[in-house]
């Protein structure tokens, strides 16, 4: 049986969306056991930041990491796919500057640098606990490892990395 996202997931039709293959929302609430597991809580230290380096950001928790495969996420990030690292909000502090936001969807909007046009952020609306950060900005993200797939059935067919971790399904469309 097919369960109903959250509240206010819809898709551009107005139609409430499902997630067939899981039981949370997209970004993780609720999230598996073997994602659970890693989602430790563990007090950490990351930086990152913008591609010119006015934006600058620190995290003090460890992320829960995935490949996202949704034409939004492929939109936004002008690539094949999003890495996404996603925190609780108070656990990410800007440094010297802010992104720039820009409503990408009904349901979520995305951050950016103003001056250098780096994406840095998604947050949904439905979880304003929670936020986002693209893997490829931190200064270190080789030790920030995917652990499972979203938007698996948008996946483009000459993709295949991550293609042996667990998938999660979404019928956005945008």
């Amino acid at each position: 049986m097919r369960e109903l996202a959250p509240a206010g997931h819809r898709n551009r039709r107005g139609r409430p969306t499902f997630s067939p293959d899981e039981r949370s929302c997209p970004h993780g609430i609720g999230e598996p056991a073997e994602t659970q597991a890693h989602r430790t809580g563990a007090k950490v230290e990351l930086n990152g930041g913008c591609l010119c380096g006015r934006i600058r950001f620190n995290v003090t928790s460890e992320p829960r990491v995935h490949y996202c495969h949704c034409d939004m996420c492929r939109r936004a990030t002008g690539s094949a796919f999003a890495v996404l690292a996603w925190v609780p909000s108070p656990d990410l502090t800007w440094i010297d500057a802010t992104p720039a936001y820009r409503r990408s969807s009904p349901i979520a909007q995305r951050g950016f640098c103003p001056a250098c046009g780096s994406p840095l952020t998604l947050a949904y609306d439905v979880s304003p606990g929670e936020i986002a950060l693209h893997v490829g900005t931190f200064d270190d993200p080789a030790r920030l490892e995917p652990r499972y797939n979203y938007g698996s059935g948008q996946r483009l067919g000459w993709v295949c990395c991550g293609v042996d971790l667990p998938r999660r399904e979404t019928e956005e469309r945008w």
